[in-house]
């Protein structure tokens, strides 16, 4: 059986078209075209530690010196956003420890900002500097 794939302009090479790429790519399309964050700064599916297990984020997007700007947590279109979802990404961002934290299933879409209490949710998108 032949899976379908779809061209990954970031890793540059055919990755398989899964319900969560799909929605991988279309946020990377969204925050490129319309937010006007350079393909250069983004990383995807990368490995880092968290704690003592290793697991895999689905895109950083890293400001002017290199430093993580924003974690996206992408989940397929059927499956929601939830608590534990924020967990999930709370917890990578303790390794990468980025400003902004953007969790999507292409339907929901939320956004966090980090502070030095905690996160708090804001309705837009910031601007990549």
């Amino acid at each position: 059986m032949i899976k379908e794939k779809i061209y990954c302009k970031i890793r540059r090479r055919y990755v398989a078209l899964t319900p969560e790429e799909t929605v991988r790519q279309h946020t990377v399309s969204i925050l490129n075209e319309s937010f006007h964050y350079p393909l250069t700064r983004f990383s995807l599916e990368a490995q880092i530690n968290v704690g003592q297990m290793q697991k895999r984020y689905d895109i950083v997007i890293y400001d002017s010196e290199r430093k993580p700007f924003m974690l996206v947590e992408c989940k397929a279109q059927t499956v929601p956003i939830t608590d534990k979802t924020i967990s999930q990404a709370t917890a990578y961002n303790l390794t990468l420890n980025a400003k902004y934290i953007l969790l999507t299933n292409g339907v929901t879409t939320i956004i966090l900002r980090k502070t030095s209490q905690g996160y708090i949710q804001q309705k837009t998108i910031p601007n990549l500097k």
